[in-house]
């Protein structure tokens, strides 16, 4: 079978030919319908020898940890599948026994780190193939009648902002505003998700006016460049210097300072992209009650309720095919930021 893999670090992927896997025992074998081409494999290709060996990733590695696909064979013992049965992946696997794992939340696993626990595509090989093994059916979730290559970026790109918004839901009512920093991947569907859950006015930032266009095309009230003038631009529009949650999906020093500075009493400041900055804390840097998060991914009870948002046709994932053979493009056109919203590969 043909599948997309790292091969050498600093280097681009490359389609190879490699064996197509056989189900053991308790394990799934997908036919793939479509995977998901993220920022996070950005970041992974982007790694030095030295730290790309500290995650311990292997090489090469099949990418892609957004998933969907048919069951296509089952291993001895599973049940809860049959073949044949359309479904997503989910992809942040854990133990299936610790606390969290227990509470659905296995992106928050305490043993998959010690257990070399990894997710699809990072760390182990992923759904950029014709087919792929999963390791329990339990990270299988019903995808029905949706469309794969619409709806598998949701398994990331619309989970991971989900989980983030739910988080600040209780703040999120009537007369507040929401502002989310790049409108790309993430960012256009974490406009929607405000959109469809709560009443906030919802303001996009981003560098260009391309991607403000998409913001304002999937919802956001208002859209302004990401830059010094952010705040003030906000300010007229809303009354108010400080807003009341910021969702970062950016993540790197100006975007943490521009959310700083956007903070108010009882802002949340959401960092979600996969960057890394500074920022100053304590009673005497922040505003009173103020607070930083850094979420990771999403529980598999909120990838159900993803999907059942897009079945309900609140959310939408803007999407550009790419062939298995072009998916090398595919991160290209990703790494210069020229898509509109997701790249997703069809094996």
């Amino acid at each position: 079978m043909k599948a997309l893999q790292y091969v050498e670090v600093g280097k681009a992927p490359v389609v190879v030919d490699v064996p197509t896997p056989e189900p053991g025992p308790g394990q799934v074998r997908l036919k793939v319908t479509a995977a998901g081409a993220c920022h996070s494999d950005s970041f992974v290709m982007g790694l030095s020898e030295e730290q790309y060996a500290q995650f311990g990733y292997p090489l090469p590695m099949t990418l892609g940890h957004e998933g969907a696909g048919v069951v296509d064979k089952l291993g001895e013992g599973v049940t809860s599948v049959a073949v044949g049965d359309a479904v997503a992946v989910y992809g942040p696997w854990g133990c299936g026994t610790c606390y969290q794992c227990a509470q659905g939340k296995e992106n928050y696993c305490e043993r998959a780190a010690e257990l070399g626990i990894t997710p699809p595509g990072l760390g182990h090989d992923g759904s950029m193939a014709e087919y792929m093994i999963i390791d329990d059916p339990r990270h299988l979730v019903p995808l029905g009648d949706l469309d794969p290559v619409e709806n598998v970026a949701l398994t990331d790109a619309g989970l991971t902002p989900y989980h983030a918004i739910k988080g600040s839901l209780p703040k999120l009512g009537a007369g507040s505003t929401a502002v989310v920093i790049g409108t790309g991947g993430l960012g256009h569907v974490a406009i929607q998700i405000l959109r469809a859950l709560t009443p906030a006015t919802v303001i996009a930032l981003d560098v260009n006016d391309e991607k403000l266009a998409l913001a304002k095309d999937v919802g956001a009230h208002h859209a302004f460049l990401s830059n010094d003038d952010a705040p003030a631009a906000i300010e007229k529009v809303t009354g108010r210097r400080a807003v009341t949650a910021v969702f970062d999906f950016v993540a790197i020093q100006p975007t943490i300072d521009l959310g700083a500075a956007l903070s108010g009493v009882e802002t949340d400041q959401v960092i979600v992209g996969v960057g890394a900055a500074k920022t100053d804390v304590g009673m005497l840097a922040k505003p009173y009650d103020s607070s930083i998060r850094s979420p990771y991914w999403g529980s598999r009870s909120e990838l159900i309720e993803v999907l059942n948002l897009a079945r309900a046709g609140l959310i939408h994932v803007e999407t550009e095919r790419f062939s298995l053979d072009d998916a090398p493009e595919a991160y290209h056109r990703l790494h210069e930021g020229t898509l509109r919203g997701r790249a997703v590969i069809t094996p």
